[in-house]
């Protein structure tokens, strides 16, 4: 998985952040997306993060995701 693969989240993933759905549960499953960072180091030192792949959905949602949790489209 790179920067730029169109995704879909393959599993359900409960977020707590979607806009219109603030501080209620939200099951993100199927969703579409952008892969836009992959978080990987920090202050350029290496980092292993629980969630490193940063994905952009419509509008303004984003979230960090595991790579089991999508699917390449």
């Amino acid at each position: 998985m790179k920067v730029g693969d169109r995704v879909r989240v393959k599993e359900s993933v409960v977020v707590y952040h979607y806009p219109g759905h603030r501080n209620e549960a939200f099951d993100i499953q199927g969703q579409e997306g952008e892969v836009i960072a992959l978080v990987n180091e920090l202050e350029g030192k290496p980092i292993s993060a629980n969630f490193p792949i940063l994905v952009k959905f419509e509008g303004k949602f984003k979230a960090h995701l595991r790579e089991s949790e999508l699917e390449v489209l």
